[in-house]
């Protein structure tokens, strides 16, 4: 929680999972070389591939595999709004079994995506 992509990718690729002084400090460490050295496309790119999406799946073409049987690059827009609508609590939460905040969740993202775009085909955003 509270933790930004750059953070979560750094503890992920770098670091154990267990919460310590030692280890928060190792990873803010770690977040800054990453912002220096990496740019936000491949920090997402590698976040993407190595965050844990259920018990024991880790990244979106394992998750997109283990939930729907096809590949990441497969998966409909909705799908892919599920697996990131569970990313808070991957273990619990199922895409496959969604409940009412992931459903929530799905819904805001979708949303967003919608907007993003409009915004890139040059339409003014929707009102709300």
């Amino acid at each position: 929680g509270a933790s930004t992509i750059t953070q979560q990718t750094a503890k992920n690729l770098f670091l154990w999972p267990a919460r310590s002084w030692l280890r928060k400090g190792l990873e803010a460490w770690f977040t800054v070389l990453l912002e220096i050295f990496w740019s936000k496309d491949r920090i997402l790119e590698v976040y993407l591939n190595i965050v844990e999406m259920g018990d024991g799946i880790y990244g979106a073409e394992a998750a997109a595999r283990a939930y729907w049987g096809k590949g990441a690059r497969e998966v409909s827009l909705p799908q892919a709004a599920l697996l990131a609508s569970a990313l808070p609590n991957p273990r619990r939460w199922s895409p496959l079994a969604p409940n009412n905040y992931m459903r929530i969740r799905q819904a805001a993202i979708l949303r967003t995506v919608a907007q993003m775009q409009r915004q890139a085909a040059g339409q003014a955003p929707a009102e709300e």
